[in-house]
């Protein structure tokens, strides 16, 4: 399978992920860790469900892979996350030596590129804007509805 299609299959499971979010009102991030071409964590926001604002979906898939292959280290792994990590979620990227990040849409008011220099392990190889549309119709959707919601 070429490495296109691997992104938009692990990608659309991501975005599995942050649907699950959406229904359960919960800003609609997903996330999953790869490793071997094999799905071992699937993870989605639950800062609400949780009262929890370290509960974001990175958080939760790293927990989730880590518990799965019994270490704190993901070097061999891929993250497929439906928005841009915010700096805390980078740090902890970083703390796991994530092998690769790869992103669907850029969040240009928290996202973790906003801070200046390396937050990322420095071996991490990153790759963006993979079924950017979908994932940011669904964040505008979500924000959209809740706005609607909130001038009832």
């Amino acid at each position: 399978m070429e490495q296109n299609e691997k992104d938009i299959r692990f990608m659309n499971a991501a975005l599995e992920e942050a649907k699950r979010a959406f229904e359960r009102q919960e800003v609609p991030v997903g996330a999953v860790v790869v490793c071997n071409g094999k799905i071992i964590a699937r993870a989605h926001n639950l800062t609400e469900t949780l009262n929890d604002p370290t509960a974001h979906a990175e958080m939760q898939a790293i927990t989730a892979a880590t518990n799965y292959l019994g270490g704190k280290y993901l070097s061999d792994c891929s993250i497929y996350v439906t928005l841009e990590p915010c700096p805390m979620c980078a740090g902890a990227l970083r703390w796991s030596q994530i092998s690769e990040l790869v992103y669907g849409a850029d969040d240009p008011k928290r996202g973790y590129t906003l801070i200046p220099g390396a937050l990322l392990h420095p071996k991490t190889r990153v790759r963006k804007s993979v079924l950017t549309d979908e994932c940011s119709k669904l964040m505008q959707q979500f924000f959209k509805t809740k706005r609607q919601k909130t001038n009832r």
